[in-house]
């Protein structure tokens, strides 16, 4: 029973208003819609939970620090996920990055076309897949992450990371085939998915 009556936002346009006029209410209820999504986008780029709750938090403070800045409230949807995903590589760049050591990659017995790691990867279970990709070293899920889940280009990943576009070319060919190769270890011929 609410003593107070309960505010009530029907649509985004409503509730970014009601956030940035700093209504409790409204924060809470901006929070709560992009809570479970945002932690996913987190947990792509993080170690561990822990870690993916730490980004997590840090992004929501930029978000409601810079609410303000939103002049187009339909787009909220993505500029908060730009602001998580970006706060998640600064994130590595402050945390990861200086303790990174890459471990030694031994090239494939076999290479793969250009695109053909995309139909594998698309033949895959999701759930799996993300967990797979948890297991890649920083550097590379860092790129694959980028490129094949959140869909940039390779230029925009080395703008993102402040890198030279060959070094991610070079990063998500090498997380690619460490990716693949873990896919066939787990029991999935390439001939299975291709079939």
């Amino acid at each position: 029973m609410a003593f107070f009556g309960r505010k009530s936002y029907k649509t985004l346009t409503e509730l970014v208003a009601g956030c940035q006029r700093q209504e409790p209410r409204a924060q809470r209820a901006f929070y709560e819609r992009y809570q479970e999504r945002m932690l996913g986008v987190c947990v792509r780029y993080a170690r561990t939970v822990a870690e993916a709750e730490d980004i997590f938090q840090e992004a929501f403070l930029k978000v409601f620090t810079h609410i303000n800045d939103i002049t187009k409230p339909e787009s909220a949807d993505s500029w908060v996920k730009s602001v998580v995903v970006r706060t998640a590589i600064n994130y590595y760049h402050r945390t990861t990055l200086p303790q990174e050591h890459l471990t030694s990659y031994e090239s494939s017995h076999e290479s793969l076309a250009s695109d053909e790691h995309l139909h594998i990867l698309a033949g895959y279970n999701l759930e799996v897949l993300l967990g797979l990709l948890a297991r890649l070293p920083d550097l590379y899920r860092l790129v694959v992450n980028l490129y094949l889940i959140e869909g940039y280009s390779h230029a925009e990943i080395a703008l993102l990371l402040t890198i030279p576009e060959a070094t991610v070319r070079s990063r998500f060919s090498r997380g690619r085939q460490l990716l693949l190769t873990d896919i066939e270890q787990h029991g999935i011929q390439r001939h299975e998915l291709l079939g």
